[in-house]
């Protein structure tokens, strides 16, 4: 399995300045790289960023959760998401920035100018505000399709002052909160840092018939509930 470098246009465009999520998507100068040449944004984080999703927690998404059309995978890593989702029946394009020997790799999701479904599913990358840029993403090719957008989030996102202005100006329709889940660094517990198991996880889901309408639900999902077969 090969593993190769992002496209020199994702290099070259995108850093994270701070501030607030409005001004996280938006194209950064050409001054430096979000990821050092270990392809990392710290030298605590996983290459690329890449936390693999335990199975677990989709089944506990589609548990409560349905999606009535083609569903999008931006970062799809080896299919972590994309394969609960296929088994649960959904059309589902997997993309990432990273070629892993699944789906279609070298695909910037921030440079994609239309959706390639009508939802979005996915734990994004966090380092460098590439997930609030994937946020601000996500809501904006839904507000063409109509469709919702989940992803999977640190618990502790919702409460970051630079975020304030986004989750008021932006509600999401339900929250889920997830116990026993650990998103270990390359997939490998071996990988984890004192503090991997320590963070906690949520769904965040928006729906188009939401936006502005209120604060959102709040719920809890056991991934217990949900082990592999």
């Amino acid at each position: 399995m090969s593993l190769h470098l992002p496209p020199k246009s994702f290099r070259d465009s995108y850093q994270w300045r701070g501030g607030s999520l409005d001004v996280a998507a938006a194209p950064r100068p050409r001054r430096s790289l979000p990821f050092g040449r270990d392809g990392r944004v710290h030298p605590s984080r996983a290459p690329y960023e890449f936390y693999p999703t335990p199975p677990e927690a989709t089944r506990a998404l589609l548990s409560v959760e349905t999606f009535d059309g083609t569903i999008w995978e931006p970062a799809c890593g080896l299919g972590h998401i994309s394969k609960v989702l296929v088994d649960a029946g959904y059309d589902v394009v997997s993309t990432d920035l990273i070629e892993r020997g699944y789906g279609q790799g070298g695909v910037d999701f921030l440079r994609e100018s239309a959706p390639r479904a009508r939802h979005v599913v996915t734990n994004p990358p966090y380092g460098r505000g590439l997930g609030d840029a994937f946020a601000l993403q996500a809501l904006t090719f839904a507000a063409e399709t109509g469709g919702s957008v989940a992803m999977l989030l640190n618990l502790a996102s919702l409460c970051h002052p630079t975020r304030h202005h986004f989750w008021v100006k932006h509600p999401p329709a339900v929250i889920y909160g997830l116990d026993e889940l650990v998103c270990w660094p390359e997939g490998r517990p071996e990988l984890a840092r004192s503090t991997t198991a320590t963070h906690r996880y949520c769904w965040v889901v928006w729906k188009p018939a939401h936006e502005g309408e209120g604060w959102p639900t709040f719920r809890w999902l056991s991934c217990g509930e949900f082990p592999s077969p």
